[in-house]
């Protein structure tokens, strides 16, 4: 989870990158921001976006004086957490009130009531271990926060997915679990809401997205991610973010992806764009 700011003026619109999580974003204070999803809508106010968040031209349109706290969920806990599978957010980017109700505003108001960064990661940290803790134990019904949780094999098969950087093959997956590759297809589809070959496409794209934006040339990238070629790598990149990977290496919120989402730790620094204070989640 990280925390942002923007008391400052920042350029919009924004390009968000797609990452191989599904975001939550907790927006709280007095100011606002509204986002344009890959579809052409506009949402204000907390939110949630399916993993790789729904791809395409997902943007920051307007910020006013903006705080949100950003978590970032592996998809095989996302379901515990908000209700539902990240499959039935259709990849898109859904309002955190049509999920959570009247929750939503109380934690906004808890956020804003909140004397500091890190009290509110704390009880965001808590909060959210509180909805998975009852979702294992099925205490609640799925409405109201009792999400399904995904197989075992399709959390190891997920797992291996990062553990290689995307590179691992499907069908060595599908053998490992005594699987047919059409039923790992099925259930990892339903569960986590991409097929396996591209989540294990995304996974790959944000390695190669972080070593471009690093300073590191796009042909040595394109080979030590398993990409055919340079080309291999360009078309990957137009199709996961609408830009060239040149233009990748320059995004803003990827470049202080190491201030926002630190290895360890729980720095607070001053960011191009407003000032951010992070820690990686459990």
């Amino acid at each position: 989870m990280a925390g942002f700011s923007d008391r400052h003026r920042t350029p919009l619109p924004l390009r968000l990158i797609p990452h191989p999580a599904v975001t939550l974003g907790l927006v709280f204070g007095t100011g606002s921001l509204a986002v344009d999803d890959a579809a052409g809508r506009v949402h204000t106010g907390s939110l949630v976006a399916g993993l790789g968040l729904g791809f395409g031209a997902v943007r920051l349109r307007r910020v006013e004086d903006f705080a949100c706290l950003q978590v970032r969920l592996p998809p095989v806990v996302a379901g515990a957490v908000l209700g539902v599978r990240p499959s039935e957010l259709d990849g898109g980017v859904v309002p955190l009130d049509d999920l959570w109700g009247h929750e939503a505003g109380l934690i906004a108001e808890r956020m804003s009531e909140a004397g500091s960064w890190e009290e509110r990661f704390a009880w965001v940290d808590a909060m959210l271990a509180r909805r998975a803790g009852l979702a294992r134990r099925g205490m609640i019904a799925r409405s109201n926060g009792g999400g399904p949780l995904v197989d075992p094999e399709v959390a190891w098969a997920w797992h291996q997915m990062v553990a290689s950087q995307g590179l691992v093959r499907i069908d060595h997956l599908a053998a490992e679990l005594g699987w047919s590759r059409k039923r790992l297809w099925s259930r990892f589809h339903a569960q986590i809401g991409l097929p396996p070959k591209r989540a294990a496409k995304l996974v790959r794209f944000d390695h190669a997205a972080h070593r471009l934006v690093a300073g590191q040339n796009a042909a040595r990238v394109a080979a030590d991610g398993g990409y055919t070629d340079q080309s291999h790598l360009h078309r990957d990149v137009m199709a996961f973010a609408g830009v060239t990977p040149a233009n990748v290496a320059a995004e803003p919120f990827l470049t202080i992806d190491d201030i926002a989402w630190p290895t360890r730790g729980t720095p607070a620094a001053a960011a191009q764009y407003g000032r951010s204070s992070g820690r990686q989640s459990r």
